[in-house]
């Protein structure tokens, strides 16, 4: 990201990572990512939070929305949270400018199940 782009508030870099603050809204009717809550991303799943499948589906909606690899993805702060710090490892460009569009939108599209 240059300077001149201003960075949404749920989304930093240090280094070739960034850092990704989201808020999880698990149980809902479908996966979709869009809009803020606070200073975090909201995304909501299907999942429910039990035995960690909220955060598996989560790592999995990131995965096929922002066209990343699993080892990607780690869960840095808020396994058992809905507010979470994610890393993204060598993130792309396309990434970065996918991560600032969902601060536009309070309804991005959702997700399905055979999107994933």
């Amino acid at each position: 990201m240059t300077s001149s782009e201003t960075r949404p508030p749920y989304l930093w870099a240090d280094g070739d990572d960034l850092y990704l603050r989201v808020h999880v809204q698990p149980g809902a009717k479908t996966d979709a990512i869009g809009g803020c809550h606070g200073d975090a991303l909201k995304i909501r799943l299907r999942a429910r939070p039990v035995d960690g499948a909220a955060n598996t589906a989560l790592s999995a909606l990131l995965c096929a929305t922002l066209r990343l690899k699993r080892q990607q993805i780690t869960l840095v702060q808020g396994e058992s949270a809905r507010d979470k710090v994610l890393r993204i490892s060598a993130a792309s460009t396309h990434v970065q400018t996918q991560l600032r569009k969902y601060a536009e939108s309070a309804h991005s599209p959702a997700l399905d199940r055979e999107d994933r």
